[in-house]
Formats: C-alpha cells, structure tokens, sequence
C-alpha cells in the first residue's frame, strides 16, 4: 500500500467514526427520547475522543511527513494541505480537553433547550459560562497571532480575521441603515395579511418538498424532518438530512428554512465523490455554504420570477387562503421589511444587523468586558441601537439561537459572508452561461445547480475559500454587489426611486 493510500485508508476511519457521531447528534434533535439526554452525551464524547485519538495518532503525522516531502500533485496535494492543516490543530488539543468539550456542549445544549422552552436565561448561564471558558482555551491552544477570535473564526472560515469582518460589517451598516430608514418611512408595500392565515402544516409541507425536488434535493439521498432549530446534516454525500420547523400561521417559516437547508444539502452533493471519507468531503468554508444555503432561500426563494412561476401551484394547495393573492403580491408579501426579534425570520435588509449583534457580543464576551450574566441587557440594548426593537423575553431573544450551546462560537460572522458571495456567485453565473437566468424565469434550476456544480460544489476543501471565490467571480469577496443588489430590489418593492 502506497502512503497515500494508506493515508487514505486511515483518514476513512475517523471519517466513519465522525459520521456515527453526526448521526447520534441529528437522532438526538428530531427523535431522540428527553430521558436518553445523560447517556447520549457519554456516548457522543466517547465517540469524539475515539476519533480524535486516531486522527492524532503518530502514523498519520509520519504519513503527512513523507507525503509532504514527495510533493504529491493534483488532489492529493490538497488532501495532504487540508490533512495536515486539521492534524496540526487537532494534535495542539489534550485529548482530556476534547472530551470535556464534548461532554459540556451537550449538557449546555439540553441545557439551552430547556430555558429556551421556559424563556429563563438564568438557568442557561452557566452553561454558557463555560461555552465560552471552552472558547478560550481552545484559542489557547491553537494559538493565533491579533485576536483570540481569529482561532474561533478560522475553524470556519480558513484564513479570515476579526478585524476583516470588522471593516465588511462597517461598510454593510454604512450603506445598508440609510436603506432601511427610507424603507421603514416608505410605509408597507403590500397586504402582509396572507403570511399570518391558516395554512396547514402538511400542505407547506407539500408545497417546501416540491421545491426543494425542484432545486434537485432527490429522496434517494435525503429526507426532511422537524427540529427545534432548523439544520443541515450529512454523513456522506449520499446521505443528506435536513430539517425545518412549521409554523400553521406563518408560512414563510417552513417554505424558506426548508430551502435555505436544501441549498446547504446541494453543496454537499455535489463534492466530488473522489473525495468521500477524506478531509476533503464537505464544503470549503461555512461563508461558502452560506451562500448556497443564502442564493436558494433568498435570490432565487424570493424573487419576483419564482412567484410568477410557483404561485399558481401554491394557489392549488390554498385556494381559500390565496383567493385574493396574485404571484406579484405574494412576492412583495414574502419580501416585507421589518425590523424584528428573529434572526432566521428577519428579512434580507436588517438580517445583517442580527450578527453584527452577535459578533460584537461574541468579542466582549471573549475579551471579558461583558460577564454572560449581563448579556440579556447587552442583547436588548444592540437590539434597540441597531433594529429599533428590544426582546420582551429571553426566549426570543437571548436564547433563539442554538449556535453557542453548541460551542460554535466565531460562527455568526460566517452568514453574513454567504449574503455577500451569494450576490457575486450568481452574477457571474448568470454571465457565464445565458441558460441560468433564462432557467430561473422557468422554473428550471438544472442550469443553474449545474454551473455551481463546476464552479463551487466539486472542490469541497481543496481549495480555500479565497480560491473559489476568485475562480469562480473572478473577484475577491467584496460587499458593494451585494449592497447594490438590495437597494435595486427593495426600491423597486417600495416605490424609492418614484
């Protein structure tokens, strides 16, 4: 057996290991039993500690160091940078500190669900507490050269820095607030009446699944199931699961959430199947998922030609509900700016505000200039600055997000760097092949997923963030696109240029 192959074979192992525990971990959130919390949490950390023994074991690193000095091309030149990148990482973590983490984000998670449920912030705190002790320490560990941040936020974006996001997030809020302030003095564009009438669970359910067949999310390789937060998991690429939430009073909860998920699920199908059980398998960033998850909801969810060509299916489900709608006021409906508590609900204008808030706390955190018992007036108090809204309760505030009882602490800045590449991914599709933007007219979305296919989906990590960028845009990660894409539709929806 070559090295390489032998590299290969052992890598498998650990990938076989990961994938049981994601299974363990999606059971737990869509069918799990409440009393088998204790247990399932030993046996996630067991299954973590396994995993990462063997990932740091000795014949990996004398693997990556004959390799390394063969200078191996093609594919498996980045398998050996992406191995070795995750291998000097995982070797600076003791493994009794791998398995505290593990075992601690499980009780914080069961912890969270259980506040959540009763909006009582205080009972989570501790938890979190130690979410964020967690945090530091892994920056700690792994070590980082500005801002204790930049480890957290390179374990998901390779390569971005605190002080990048600090400057994207200045020219959003610079460019984006005037728009927002004309928006909100310009009154409603539309009835929003229709997004708070009874549509039945099963029928959103129905009509979420069509599209998301449409978008090319096949049965034979996922399925879709209900969760308190809605996520995208997978344990190989043809094995994708997605789940979404419902809501028979507002639709938009299911339909969008549902798309958002699918187009995280079509990143995942389409890595290159060379790459199953490596390092390589899955997407080059979570800024680059974002995007796909971000261009299926929302450029292509929520854009007047989906409307036009969806409505009359979605009139058929709900024919009473939409007896007075046309596609053009479902469109502007579905499009309503309104500054709210809910970031997965929050519309494209004030979206970027909900994680410039968690950033900015997220950094005082770290830094210690907030104690988490004081971040429920911290969070109304950015709230108010930025939205103009303040959370009557924790649950809605505070504690709507599953992100840091998980531990995935450096991960919010990430949503907004999909918006970004979500705007220049589609542009330069639609300028590189004719066939895109006349699909989305139709309903057609093969053209499309397939150009992302080429372009996005079959590098999975081996190339960077950067590297796809570029090849594909033929420009680094700006945000002025993204800027210009909102305010051309959202005046046009709110008649700003009459």
């Amino acid at each position: 057996m070559t090295s390489i192959d032998e590299l290969k074979t052992l890598l498998g192992v650990v990938s076989d290991l990961n994938a049981a525990n994601g299974l363990l971990s999606w059971e737990q959130e869509t069918m799990m039993p409440p009393a088998a919390a204790r247990v399932r949490g030993l046996q996630i950390a067991t299954l973590a500690s396994v995993a990462h023994e063997k990932f740091t074991s000795e014949r990996i690193e004398q693997l990556l160091a004959a390799l390394e000095g063969a200078n191996p091309g093609g594919d498996d030149a980045a398998l050996v940078r992406a191995t070795r990148r995750d291998y000097d990482r995982a070797t600076k973590l003791p493994v009794e500190f791998v398995e505290e983490r593990a075992r601690t984000q499980n009780e914080a998670h069961h912890a969270w669900i259980e506040a959540r449920a009763k909006s009582d912030f205080k009972t989570f705190a501790p938890y979190l507490a130690k979410m964020f002790d967690l945090a530091r320490r892994y920056a700690d560990f792994v070590g980082y050269e500005a801002h204790p941040y930049d480890a957290l936020l390179d374990d998901y974006e390779p390569g971005a820095r605190a002080e990048e996001i600090r400057r994207v997030f200045g020219q959003l809020r610079e460019e984006t607030l005037p728009l927002l302030r004309a928006i909100v003095a310009a009154g409603d564009a539309t009835d929003y009446d229709v997004l708070t009438r009874d549509f039945p669970i099963d029928l959103q359910r129905t009509f979420a699944l069509e599209v998301a067949r449409d978008f090319g999310l096949d049965p034979e390789f996922s399925r879709l199931d209900v969760s308190a937060h809605p996520f995208q998991t997978n344990f190989s690429r043809d094995d994708i699961r997605i789940t979404s939430r419902f809501d028979a009073r507002y639709f938009p909860m299911s339909l969008f959430g549902t798309w958002h998920e699918t187009g995280h699920a079509m990143y995942e199908r389409g890595v290159s199947a060379a790459f199953e059980r490596t390092p390589l398998s899955s997407g080059a960033s979570l800024g680059v998922h974002e995007s796909q998850s971000r261009l299926f909801e929302n450029l292509v969810g929520r854009s007047r030609a989906f409307w036009e060509v969806y409505f009359p299916r979605f009139q058929e489900l709900f024919p009473e509900q939409l007896a007075d709608q046309t596609g053009e006021s479902i469109y502007k409906a579905v499009n309503r700016v309104q500054p709210s508590l809910i970031r997965v609900e929050a519309d494209e204008v004030t979206y970027n505000f909900h994680i410039m808030l968690r950033f900015e706390l997220e950094l005082d955190l770290l830094e210690g200039r907030l104690a988490v018992a004081d971040l429920p007036e911290a969070w109304n108090a950015k709230m108010a600055e930025y939205l103009g809204v303040t959370s009557p309760n924790d649950a809605d505030g505070v504690l709507q997000d599953i992100h840091w009882s998980s531990g995935l602490i450096g991960y919010f800045p990430t949503y907004s760097l999909g918006n970004l590449l979500s705007v220049q991914l589609l542009e330069a599709a639609k300028s590189a092949d004719s066939a895109v933007a006349e699909g989305l007219r139709a309903g057609r979305f093969a053209p499309l997923l397939s150009w992302l296919r080429e372009n996005v989906h079959r590098f999975g990590r081996s190339l960077l963030p950067r590297e796809i960028t570029e090849r594909a845009t033929g420009k680094p990660l700006e945000a002025g696109a993204y800027v210009q894409y909102l305010k051309s539709k959202y005046a046009d929806i709110y008649g700003l240029n009459s």
